[in-house]
């Protein structure tokens, strides 16, 4: 398996977020040098050189990108009141890191999307990262591009709402379909594993998983992390139109922070959010290593020890 030396620097975007996270605790195991991008101050932490400000901070951009020998670009926006929110955090955002890591001479660059884009006209938030991977696979970079399917794992906000809802024994869900599934630690190792590039990874689109063939029906899923609490919740299937009454209903009980949004429940209901067997990491480069059963257990653990699951 491919790693990077720990002479590199790795310049990375999103670092203080859910993915980001990961790969800053995988970054330290290798002994791997950090330059990470924060909105806010940070405390100190052993290899890491935080750098304030954000995607539209041409500045902090600049000096992110300096001597560093790959770009890891996770940073996005994953839930927005309104399209222009996408916009600037998926595409323009996108589009100035890729000109300051052009503008800086650095060459590899890594850049983390979502399944979403493989069907951009389900949702505006998938329309904004298909528009992203067109900057990342236009420009003369040595880019690869990760499109994760749905990621579990500790500090994780998103996911947490069905444990949260299984532990109370029902789980709404969308109409019938299937899922990817990955842990967040795996993912992070996939990243880590990408950055010495190569024929292999150059120019590539890869959407990994956690090696369940076919992926995970909604009901299979709702079930596994129904055992992960230590519960048999009831798995409701619900009509694209109730979804979209209950989108309404959030936005109009808690606004811009509403979790669930017409947007969500456009790419939500899609049948098929399975990763493709053609579109996998190559093996000898990365496979999973997190079984997804005993990734729920311990998420499920780290939520209960954090006081997020009473």
């Amino acid at each position: 398996m491919a790693i990077a030396r720990q002479s590199e620097l790795l310049a990375i975007t999103g670092a203080t977020g859910f993915v980001g996270q990961a790969v800053l605790e995988a970054a330290a195991a290798l002994g791997l040098d950090v330059r990470a991008l924060t909105r806010r101050r940070q405390d100190a932490r052993p290899g890491v050189e935080w750098v304030q400000g954000d995607l539209d901070d041409e500045r902090a951009l600049r000096r992110l990108v300096t001597r560093a020998s790959v770009v890891i670009h996770i940073a996005g926006v994953v839930n927005s009141p309104d399209p222009q929110g996408f916009e600037s955090g998926n595409v323009r955002g996108t589009l100035n890191i890729v000109n300051a890591a052009l503008t800086a001479g650095v060459n590899r660059f890594i850049h983390v999307s979502s399944l979403s884009a493989r069907e951009p006209q389900l949702s505006i938030y998938g329309a904004s990262k298909r528009r992203g991977e067109r900057i990342v696979s236009a420009s003369s970079l040595d880019w690869t591009i990760v499109r994760p399917p749905g990621i579990y794992g500790p500090r994780d906000t998103e996911m947490f709402e069905l444990f949260r809802l299984a532990r109370k024994g029902i789980v709404p869900l969308p109409p019938a379909g299937r899922v990817s599934l990955i842990h967040v630690a795996d993912l992070a190792a996939l990243l880590l594993a990408l950055v010495p590039g190569g024929e292999t990874v150059t120019g590539q689109t890869f959407e990994p998983d956690d090696g369940q063939p076919g992926g995970w029906t909604h009901v299979e899923m709702a079930r596994a992390i129904g055992r992960a609490v230590g519960k048999r919740p009831f798995a409701l299937s619900l009509p694209r139109k109730v979804l979209e009454w209950v989108a309404r209903a959030d936005r109009a009980w808690r606004k811009d922070r509403a979790k669930l949004t017409l947007d969500r429940v456009g790419y939500m209901c899609h049948p098929d959010w399975t990763v493709r067997p053609d579109r996998q990491p190559p093996t000898d480069l990365w496979l999973p290593r997190i079984a997804t059963d005993a990734g729920l257990h311990a998420t499920a653990a780290w939520y209960k020890d954090m006081g997020w699951l009473s």
